[in-house]
Order: C-alpha cells, then structure tokens, then sequence
C-alpha cells in the first residue's frame, strides 16, 4: 500500500531517517516496522513564525518494499537523420538539440563562444582583469548564461511544459537527485559546467553535431522560408528549420533580423541595480535569530513594492553568492549574481529593478528598447572609470542622493567606484527604488542599511527586444521554418522556462515535418 502524506520535520531532523519513519508512522497511526520505506515528493523550508520547519510531501510505503523511480529517455542515434539547426548553446538550445534526438531529428547546435573549458580562461581575463572577449563571457559559450547564472531551476512555467523532465534530465547528467524535490532548486555555478558538458555529449554521442566558435551572421531566406544560415561570414550550412535560441543579449542577431525587414518588436523590460548584503543580515531576519543553524541553508528573499504605476522587485536572489560582470561588449557595465552549490560565500545578493514601459521610451523603432539599455550601459562603464570598475554606492545614501565617502567590502572582482547612481540611471528608476528600499526594510528586518551596497547597472534582466511567433506552430509570421525561442526571443526568463522553450519548438518542428 502507499499513501502520499505531508509531515513536518525541525531543521535537524530532516537527515534523519529514523526519524522520518517515526513521522510518518505517528501521521498513519501505525507501528514504525510496517513503514518499509518513503519517497521525499517535496520539500520547503516554513520560516512564517518564530520556528523554522520543513515540510516534506511523502510517499509512504505500507507493508510493501519501496522501489525507487528510475527516469530515463532513449536517444536514438540521429546521425543521418534530417537536420535541424540551433543557434545557441544555452539551457534552450540543449533541450532543444535532445528533444529533437528523441524525436529523430539530427540537431546541429551553432554557437558563437568556447566549449566551457576554453571559456574558462576569457572569464578570468574578465574578472582580473576587466578584459571583455566579445564571443567568449559569461553570455557567450557552452551552456551560454546558464552556465554561469547560479543554476537556480525555480519557475512557475507548469503550463508550459514538463518541469519534472527538465529537472530529472539535469539530474541524469550529473546534477544532485534534491533539486527534483526542492521547493526552490539550485544546482550552483561550480557544478554546472560539468552537468553542461555530460549534456553535449548526449547529444554528440547521439549523432548530432555542436560547432563552437561559429557565429551565425546571416540567415539565408527563399520565398519566406528559411534555406540555412551563414557562419562567420564564409560557411554556409543548410536546413528546413532552424531554433532561434540566442539568449538574451545577442544585440547582432536583433539587428540582423531588423536589417532583412523581418518582424522584430520593441518590449518592455526591468533595469535597476544588483543589492549586496552580509549574508547574516538576511538570515537573521529571515530565521528569526542571531547566528542561523547549521541544518539551515543561507536565507533566500524575495520582495515586490508597487511604487505608483510602476512595479519594483527583486530578481534572481542570490544568497552565499558573488556579484558577477557580465558585459558583452566593450565599453559597458552589465552585473548579474550568482551562488556556488554550497552558497557559502559572506554575502546575499540581488537584482533589484524598476519596470520600463515602451511608453518611457518614444519612438517606434524596434531596437528603441535594445538601444536605450545600451546607452545605460556605456554611462555605468563611464562612470567606473574602465576596466569593468562598477560605479556602487550605500543603500542609505543613495535613499538620501549622498555621495558614499567609501564603499562596504563586496564581491565584485573587478572593483567598485564611488558614484551618484542618479547620474547613470533614468530619474524614474532611481525614484521608485529611492521609495521602494525603505518599504522593502520594514518588510525584511535589517534590509534598510548602510551596510548594503548597491552596484549598477542591472539591465540584461529580460529582452528587450521581442521575436514574434505563431502560438500554435511557433514559426515566425513572416518566415516558414524560423523558430524564435525562448529568452532571446522573449518567451522565457531562466533555466527551466527556457529549457521548456526549446523542448516545446522541437516538438513544433516534429508536427511541422
């Protein structure tokens, strides 16, 4: 017999099987020895009161022995099979390339950066020493921003898709068996290349193809219906279907598509800064404590305020982790976050950006909201004084347009300047956040403080560009056999959503076939 029940543990039990058993047997009304097993379908941590517990949804075995689930897909090999191209070696690209292996299709995956060894080396010129390779960053490469964005695999994209087998796809190759069971995932940045690469060679073993170094820079086009696409202005390379999965700062691609007149729309995006806290101020006021238990991870927020028409709110929270630079361009400031598994670094970080309209920039060109984020950009890097330098001020004196005299340890790599945020961000993002922080402080005790430190800009939180697409076949309006996908083409916004994308494009690709 089995039943699924939902228990709660205290922090310290949760490793503990006796203990579970015991749970799980007081929940039935049974005696322990008939609990021959469970199965952990869920868990979370409930921080509401004073006493931090887990919930776990379990599966309970009654008088019979547990057998464990095994997850597997068949991957035939696809190696004459008819092509399809995919731009992009991201979390789209990848589930794309092994959706269309299980659906007898040969991916060729086109990416413009390194394999993540090779990719290695530019992040470390970029960290030490404020060296941007324009191909090869923490957008550009094997895994593409995933790799580097903290492998947080949280979503609420049930709709779109399977998240189950995006989840147990990650843990075939390599990723912890928890992250199918916890409420907020995480695989962490140090584990996600190698998880990257036994994906790749999933694909590679199954015959399909993955070039590296190959950026794709034209689309090839007959009657509106897509032929190929051109690699590095010399290869050219043939196919009836081809994934746009790009990610969402491949500006080239957006002007490629503008130049051939093919539909591209303007689309509204969020941009602001990225917050750093001690990680002990976040835990504290999350966990109700002075110093957070061992049997606890680092604590995790998440906060909104609607501030007059406009909505600010934190994005991608990062708790243990680092500031990260993630330029793509020269001249420009661009800063994301990231955690490695154990999230163990000092400091909790996240984006925390104001909502921009299409109506807070004029105009009616496509690239209008592309080009507005970029002039952002360059003013953040001016303000730096070069080399990656991020111009930072405190939380406090920001609220009150003061010039921080210094700036709180952090953990930018490349470095912080002193500087006026209100001089590089547009005067309506810098008032909603100067009214939003006190009010996010009353929410977060501790929040609202000096200690914090603000480093600009966040802007790559989403396009800001949109690929229109039919809603039933996927293909672009204008261009048979052209699939914009996923965050690139604004239809998704992290890991698992993207992953989904691509999933859902090569099954549009099969029902086109």
């Amino acid at each position: 017999m089995q039943k699924d029940i939902e228990i709660t543990l205290l922090p310290h039990e949760v490793e503990q099987t006796e203990m579970i058993n015991q749970k799980l047997a007081e929940a039935l009304k049974l005696p322990v020895s008939r609990i021959k097993g469970y199965e952990i379908l869920k868990r979370s941590i409930d921080a509401r009161s004073r006493k931090v517990i887990f919930r776990l949804q379990v599966k309970v075995f009654v008088d019979e022995e547990a057998i464990p689930g095994v997850y597997t897909i068949n991957y035939p090999n696809v190696k004459e099979a008819k092509p399809v191209i995919i731009i992009g070696a991201g979390p789209a690209g990848l589930f794309a390339a092994l959706q269309c292996i299980e659906n007898g299709l040969k991916p060729i995956i086109i990416e413009r950066g390194k394999d993540v060894k090779q990719r290695r080396r530019d992040l470390a010129a970029i960290n030490k020493q404020g060296l941007v390779n324009t191909e090869s960053n923490y957008c550009y490469g094997e895994g593409g921003a995933g790799t580097y964005s903290d492998g947080k695999l949280y979503t609420r994209s049930n709709k779109r898709g399977d998240i189950n087998k995006v989840l147990q796809v990650f843990v075939n190759h390599g990723a912890e068996p928890d992250i199918a069971i916890d409420a907020r995932p995480h695989i962490g940045t140090n584990k996600l290349p190698h998880i990257i690469t036994s994906i790749k060679d999933t694909i590679l073993n199954a015959g399909g193809e993955v070039m590296f170094d190959s950026r794709m820079t034209d689309i090839l086009i007959e009657f509106g219906k897509v032929k190929g696409i051109e690699i590095n202005f010399e290869e050219k390379l043939f196919a009836d279907h081809i994934i746009l999965a790009t990610g969402h700062s491949a500006r080239d691609v957006y002007e490629l598509l503008n130049s051939k007149n093919i539909l591209i729309e303007a689309k509204p995006f969020a941009l602001g800064v990225r917050i750093e806290h001690p990680q002990e101020i976040i835990d504290s006021a999350q966990y109700h404590c002075d110093i957070r238990s061992e049997f606890l991870p680092p604590a995790y927020y998440s906060l909104v305020e609607q501030v007059g028409a406009r909505g600010v709110f934190s994005f991608c929270m990062c708790p243990g982790g680092i500031i990260a630079p993630c330029s793509t361009g020269e001249n420009e400031i661009v800063v994301n976050g990231w955690s490695p598994s154990k999230r163990n670094n000092p400091y909790a970080n996240s984006g925390t950006v104001v909502q921009v309209t299409l109506n807070d920039v004029q105009g009616y060109d496509p690239l209008r909201m592309l080009n507005f984020q970029s002039e952002i950009e360059k003013a953040a890097f001016e303000a730096g004084g070069g080399n990656l330098v991020a111009p930072a001020q405190r939380m406090v004196d920001f609220v009150n347009n003061r010039l921080s005299l210094d700036l709180p340890k952090n953990s930018y790599l490349p470095g912080t300047k002193s500087s006026m945020l209100d001089n590089i961000l547009p005067e309506f993002v810098s008032e909603s956040l100067r009214a939003a922080l006190p009010l996010f402080g009353k929410k977060i005790r501790g929040y609202y403080t000096n200690e914090a430190i603000l480093v600009g800009v966040e802007s790559r939180t989403s396009s800001p560009v949109r690929i229109p697409r039919d809603k039933e076949t996927y293909q672009h309006p204008q261009v048979k056999g052209l699939y914009p996908c996923a965050e690139g083409a604004g239809y998704a916004g992290g890991i698992v959503s993207a992953a989904i994308d691509g999933i859902n494009c090569a099954n549009a690709i099969l029902n086109a076939s």
